[in-house]
């Protein structure tokens, strides 16, 4: 950034850039795509809120990935009842409470809500975003042999969960194991 950048004109380069790229990210995290839109633009708030470290930073895509995944565990901590009663039966996550998505679709991220967040989060971010291991690790702030170890956990529970018909003791289970 040259002297003279305006650092709201960077923020909005930024937002021009990156936005759709980090909603679908953290939509495939948490399979709500109102709730990803503002844990997004919350990051980017933030942004605007305190320019200094953004405009700071080595990459800024993960600098804003990291906020907005942060944003997003918070309000998923906030919201622990409903993914609770998602993960026992009792509320159904259906295609018409996602517009625009294929059945398929809603069945993986269905599968996805299941995992234990931590699992969620490094198969999305490797599987969904593209992003490599290593890049995973950085946003996580995690080892790699960590995030390669949620990645052979997460498949594995994916598979089972995309071929069964499991069972809320099966969902309870994974969520414990992680």
């Amino acid at each position: 950034m040259d002297a003279d950048d305006d650092p709201e004109d960077v923020v909005r380069q930024a937002y021009r850039v990156h936005y759709h790229r980090l909603v679908a990210q953290v939509f495939g995290l948490i399979g709500d795509l109102a709730e990803a839109e503002d844990a997004v633009q919350d990051a980017f708030a933030r942004v605007l809120a305190r320019p200094g470290s953004f405009l700071g930073a080595e990459d800024p895509e993960r600098w804003l990935r990291v906020v907005a995944l942060n944003v997003a565990r918070t309000r998923y901590r906030r919201r622990w009842v409903f993914d609770k009663l998602v993960r026992a039966g009792r509320v159904d996550v259906t295609p018409a409470a996602v517009p625009g998505l294929s059945t398929d679709r809603v069945e993986l991220l269905a599968a996805l809500r299941r995992l234990a967040p931590a699992t969620r989060e490094a198969v999305v971010l490797h599987h969904l975003a593209d992003l490599p291991v290593i890049e995973v690790a950085a946003t996580l702030g995690v080892p790699v042999g960590t995030v390669k170890a949620r990645l052979a956990r997460g498949r594995t529970a994916l598979a089972r969960f995309m071929t069964d018909t499991p069972t809320v003791d099966d969902a309870t289970e994974e969520v414990r194991r992680a």
